[in-house]
């Protein structure tokens, strides 16, 4: 594997009354840290909804899908692709999966646990018996797993991986065979500032409802806050590439991709009820060849409930990148930022300056991520 090279992505978002990611009693997750309650939205909720958004900006072959019912999925490919009848589909389907020796789950045709692979990956399965599949459901049971046993099916799930697992990584627990190390770690992001939870007293009116009865049909409370939340994840080149079977070009776009996805997503969580979808303020990327680094500790002491959280963020954030990296004597291969705040309005004067002196000149963010591509390739070809 080539030497440890890391792509650092910094946000800084600011969210409206919202419940993005609830816990289970319904209410917005939190956290405490440096002494008080945060806002919070778990990693696995913020990867999932940047997987979702990669989705929707590729080509449909390179897609990837998480799903229990994996063996229905195959059925469909093997029974529109032969001609065959239900049945003797769901048979061929199970005797492939059967050579993988997946856990069953207690609904019938569904796997014990969520199984991630791409689309093309199970195209490419279904592609190992389509060509003789009359003849293959002809067989008995005996034969029919005998000679299904001579064909790659793990080979198959383990070459050619989607960009959704060779960027968010795969876990079979009982096959290990099948596991991808991820290529992403996602922080769970925090709120910059002291939160509190709050709870929105809703009712709904009937509207047929009869002239002598009064009152609401329906009568309720759904838990909010608002917050502006720091946002971090590293995405580690050198395991993408190797993911990706050495394809440097795939890593490239691979790249792109993540970091425009990860930056636009945003969990869905009573999305109809708090029309909460926002763009970040500061979306900051720093590439390294020697680890990725964190920088919520410019927040462990919270940020005053004042005017403009947004912008005292970033300039804590853009504080705890100049004062870190000089005491640790760090050397980026290259930093960068795209932001809101500019030094011609009085009020983001003092942040844009800050941001400056961190990242560099802001710029938009389609060159954000058009300069980060042109660095990880330079460093993709220095063996150093």
């Amino acid at each position: 594997m080539m030497r440890p090279l890391y792509v650092d992505i910094h946000v800084i978002q600011t969210v409206p009354p919202a419940n993005l990611n609830r816990d289970d009693q319904g209410n917005p997750k939190e956290a405490t840290y440096g002494g008080v309650r945060r806002s919070r939205v778990s990693s696995q909720a913020w990867k999932r909804a940047t997987r979702l958004h990669l989705d929707d900006q590729i080509p449909a072959p390179e897609r990837s899908v998480r799903t229990k019912r994996i063996t229905g999925e195959l059925t469909d490919r093997i029974t529109e692709a032969t001609g065959l009848d239900r049945d003797q589909g769901a048979r061929l389907a199970a005797a492939l999966l059967g050579q993988l020796g997946l856990s069953q789950g207690k609904k019938a045709g569904d796997t014990a646990y969520l199984l991630f692979y791409g689309d093309a990956q199970l195209d490419a399965v279904a592609g190992l018996v389509t060509d003789r599949a009359a003849d293959l459901s002809a067989l008995d049971d005996k034969a029919l797993t005998d000679t299904i046993a001579t064909l790659p099916v793990a080979a198959t799930f383990t070459t050619g991986h989607p960009l959704g697992v060779a960027l968010f990584g795969r876990m079979v627990a009982d096959i290990p065979a099948l596991n991808v190390d991820a290529a992403v770690q996602v922080a769970h992001a925090l709120s910059t500032h002291e939160t509190q939870l709050e709870f929105d007293y809703f009712t709904a009116v009937d509207d047929r409802n009869e002239k002598e009865e009064t009152g609401a049909g329906m009568i309720g409370t759904v838990g909010f806050n608002s917050a502006t939340l720091y946002r971090y994840a590293t995405l580690g080149i050198h395991q993408l590439l190797a993911n990706l079977g050495g394809d440097s070009e795939a890593a490239l776009a691979a790249t792109g991709h993540f970091v425009d996805a990860f930056a636009r997503s945003v969990p869905t969580g009573y999305g109809n009820t708090f029309a909460h979808r926002t763009r970040p303020g500061l979306v900051a990327v720093v590439l390294r060849a020697d680890q990725p680094v964190n920088l919520v500790s410019a927040f462990e002491d919270p940020v005053p409930a004042e005017a403009g959280i947004q912008a005292v963020s970033a300039r804590r954030l853009a504080t705890e990148q100049i004062t870190a990296g000089e005491m640790w004597g760090d050397a980026p291969l290259h930093i960068a930022a795209s932001h809101l705040f500019t030094a011609g309005d009085a009020r983001t004067q003092e942040t844009a300056e800050a941001l400056g002196r961190a990242f560099g000149a802001p710029v938009t963010f389609p060159d954000l991520l058009t300069t980060l591509r042109d660095r990880v390739a330079t460093a993709l070809k220095d063996p150093a």
